[in-house]
Parts: C-alpha cells; structure tokens; sequence
C-alpha cells in the first residue's frame, strides 16, 4: 500500500484521502494512519505546489549550476553539500556523476542576481575547485508535468 500512496501523491498531493483510500481499496483511516507514519519517519518529506511562473507578472531566472569541488576526508562531499544548501537562494542540491560533482539549482529576480550568487558566495567556497551555470529558458516539461503545450492550428479547415 505505501508504495501506492506514494506514486499516486507524488502526482498529485492535493488528492482527497477518502478518494485515495477509494482507489486502493482500504479504508480512509487506513490511508491516514499510514500517511501520517511515512511523514513521522521522513519518508514524505513536504507538499509542494508546481507553479508556471511564465503565465504570471513575477520575474524569475532558474540556474543549474555544475560545481566540482575537492571532497573532504572521512565526509566526502556532506559538508560542502549541506554549506551549499544551506544558503536561503538555493533550492536544490544533488551528489551526480560524471564531470562534476554536485548539481545546484535556484532562482533569483535576474541573471544578474544568480550570476553574482556563483561569483561571490559559491565559487569562493574553499573546496570549490569549479562551476559551470547554465540557465533555463524554457520549461516544457516539470515532474512530469508538460507545461509547453502542444500548438495547435485554430485556423479554419477550408476544403474544395
């Protein structure tokens, strides 16, 4: 069952819990209890809502930023990860393979604003040995949701 409750939330974590216990099978109580269970043991940890910020009057630039850093003895990258979390800009931190070590994502009002974030709080770092920032343009598709529709010609179909 908590398998089940978890793919069906990560969907859609607005989901009534007597339509989700509806679509399992189980009862309502049931649903809760084991809801409540996996966020005390920090298997669920937050609700969060996806917004397209494009279709709004808020100005936003979303950054990736590749970081290469030197790990430390005996704690590998944990301490560089959680400095670099810990910074109220950043929304994400992730340990990845390949040229680089550590993949971090924000969002700042400008490209101004997230550029001076990487020159002056994350490339000066001491275990910082590099980073590579790539900024996102478009988003057409986000936890599995498609945001760029699909256009489609409106105009009138004339025929012979």
């Amino acid at each position: 069952m908590r398998e089940k409750i978890l793919s069906i939330i990560e969907r859609n974590s607005r989901i009534d819990l007597k339509e989700l216990a509806v679509i399992l099978g189980v009862e309502e109580t049931d649903v809760v209890s084991e809801m409540e269970a996996m966020e005390r043991e920090g298997v669920i940890c937050g609700y969060h809502t996806m917004i397209d910020w494009e279709k709004t009057s808020i100005e936003k630039v979303t950054a990736l930023i590749e970081v290469r850093v030197t790990p430390q003895r005996g704690q590998g990258f944990d301490n560089i990860a959680e400095r670099i979390y810990k910074y109220p800009e950043v929304n994400s931190v992730y340990l990845i393979s390949g040229g680089y070590d550590l993949l971090v994502t924000l969002e700042g009002k400008s490209l101004k604003e997230v550029s001076s974030f990487v020159s002056d709080k994350l490339s000066t770092l001491d275990t910082v040995l590099s980073t590579a920032t790539h900024f996102i343009l478009k988003k057409y598709k986000d936890h599995g949701t498609i945001l760029a529709k699909k256009y489609e010609d409106e105009r009138e179909k004339i025929t012979p």
